[in-house]
């Protein structure tokens, strides 16, 4: 295993002992990946208890998303993870997790996105340097089609380059940064973000 093999997958490591203790990743719910080189990625296996990974249950794929290593066999969200390794050469950290917060409101918010405006915390977000502002997240109905999925992910990527991450309705969110502790801070962001707006409209009663 190199060096770089390495780091990556003690990071993958910590990231799904944190999540899973945060409970944003029950059982074997979740997939987290890191860039590995230009045109791979190194992906949790599928099926995988996130608290409890080690060091095999990793693997690489390239960016179509295939196994580079026979006999493991990568999560079927896989391909929403490469594509946007492919869709940005600074992104070096992708995570998913299947919070109650991110399924619960991604369910209450009608239409196709969320918008997240005047939060202090938005400025944890890449490139948001101000509260001033909205922070709009796309909500993407739940498709157990992966490749349609990513379609229409990217679509929505190519038209709003400033977007820092996404919802899948009754699922959950996917956010990524340039390096773990990016994807991290946005993750810890977004879910108090969302407990705030699920909290927000039950004091309304909305």
């Amino acid at each position: 295993m190199t060096d770089q093999r390495q780091r990556l997958t003690r990071q993958i490591i910590d990231a799904g002992r944190f999540l899973y203790g945060r409970g944003w990743s029950p059982a074997t719910s979740s997939n987290y990946s890191a860039r590995l080189a230009a045109d791979q990625a190194l992906l949790t296996v599928s099926g995988k208890h996130k608290g409890q990974l080690g060091e095999d249950d990793v693997l690489a794929t390239d960016l179509a998303g295939h196994s580079l290593e026979p006999g493991k066999k990568p999560s079927a969200e896989t391909l929403l993870h490469t594509q946007l390794y492919a869709w940005r050469a600074e992104i070096g950290a992708v995570l998913h997790t299947h919070s109650v917060n991110a399924t619960v409101l991604s369910r209450l918010t009608p239409g196709d996105h969320l918008e997240l405006e005047d939060y202090e915390l938005q400025k944890a977000f890449a490139g948001v340097t101000t509260h001033e502002g909205r922070v709009t997240v796309p909500i993407f109905d739940n498709d157990q089609d992966i490749a349609r999925l990513a379609l229409q992910v990217q679509q929505w990527l190519d038209k709003h380059p400033d977007c820092v991450g996404y919802l899948i309705r009754g699922h959950g969110l996917y956010t990524w940064g340039a390096q773990m502790s990016d994807a991290l801070r946005q993750i810890e962001a977004f879910e108090f973000l969302f407990e705030c707006e699920l909290k927000t409209r039950q004091v309304l009663g909305r």
